[in-house]
């Protein structure tokens, strides 16, 4: 009972991460700061229920400056010695994550 009820707290806080990230998208172009807000909640709701993201969740925000990430406004997109980098135009920072093979 106790690992059903964890599934289901785990399930809930997924599907509202996802919505949230949703709506960051949709508010991106009017308000920057409502969408890094947004993006906020949603990796303090993950990190609360210990739910690991999906790496198409990873890459679509800056895990330094908590700002929603939008190739060609703030974040550039370049790949280098077989990995992905991904570099924030708002706080510097950047990430790199491996092309994997098929």
């Amino acid at each position: 009972m106790v690992k059903d009820q964890k599934n289901k707290i785990k399930e809930n806080a997924l599907e509202r991460v996802y919505d949230l990230f949703k709506e960051a998208k949709s508010v991106f172009n009017d308000d920057k700061e409502l969408s890094k807000k947004y993006v906020k909640l949603a990796r303090k709701i993950a990190m609360r229920v210990n739910l690991r993201l999906s790496r198409e969740i990873k890459v679509q925000f800056c895990r330094n400056c908590n700002a929603y990430q939008m190739p060609g406004k703030n974040c550039r997109i370049r790949t280098k010695n077989k990995k992905v980098v991904y570099y924030c135009l708002e706080c510097k920072h950047f990430r790199r994550y491996l092309i994997k093979k098929k």
